[in-house]
């Protein structure tokens, strides 16, 4: 099994952040728009509607997909595309509609409105040490880790310099991913163990000790403030 390491990107003083700021920016618009575009070339068949609800995958594994949203052929083959998220369709090019379109043509949005808990989890980005996906991938904590985590509560797994903390499984083949940053507690985990995850999207957010109990006191005020 290969090995690598992910460093972080340490941000400044986790005091810095303006939670106030991001509450109004939150509250004010507490949407999430994901651009949908054309994996490759081919002729697009619209599915959707302007306007219409999708819902992503379900399923306990994920397993069932999520709402057609169009087909693209290309060559006889045709691929049929599905909803990641739940939300709705807006923005969609019916211009298109029947058309010969290039790769990566954005076709559509899908508008997914957080919740509460998505709201934390996009605020914690900005207040924990990210490591980022290295590139799209399936993801898996390592062994030592994911023990770990089940036997102790949230942000009590240290980890230090050197550990190697992640499994990256490309083209079959598992790298080990070694973590190389500030020591801390393991406070989040962004993925789900062995689903897809996009270049540069969060994996792990770690806290270091000092901060830990500011970062408790930032999630309690956000679930609070929330419901005002």
């Amino acid at each position: 099994m290969a090995q690598t390491s992910i460093t972080d990107e340490p941000l400044e003083k986790l005091m810095d952040i303006n939670l106030n700021d991001l509450l109004r920016r939150y509250r004010s618009h507490p949407f999430k728009d994901y651009p949908i575009e054309t994996p490759h070339t081919g002729m697009v068949s619209f599915k959707v509607k302007e306007g219409q609800v999708v819902k992503g995958p379900g399923g306990e594994w994920l397993h069932r997909p999520g709402t057609l949203l169009y087909i693209i052929e290309r060559e006889g083959n045709t691929k049929r595309v599905t909803a990641l998220w739940n939300g709705k369709v807006s923005g969609i090019r019916l211009d298109l509609e029947g058309r010969f379109v290039e790769a990566g043509e954005l076709l559509l949005f899908i508008r997914h409105q957080l919740d509460k808990e998505e709201i934390i989890d996009r605020i914690l980005t900005q207040v924990l040490y990210i490591l980022p996906a290295p590139q799209r991938a399936r993801y898996f904590l390592a062994p030592e880790i994911s023990i770990k985590m089940e036997k102790r509560p949230e942000g009590s797994v240290s980890v230090e310099s050197g550990d190697e903390v992640l499994i990256m499984s490309l083209m079959k083949r598992d790298t080990v991913i070694s973590y190389k940053g500030v020591p801390g507690a393991l406070y989040k985990v962004y993925f789900k163990s062995g689903a897809a995850v996009e270049q540069g999207s969060p994996l792990l957010g770690i806290c270091p000790p000092d901060k830990l109990q500011y970062v408790q006191k930032v999630i309690q005020r956000i679930r609070t403030e929330w419901e005002k």
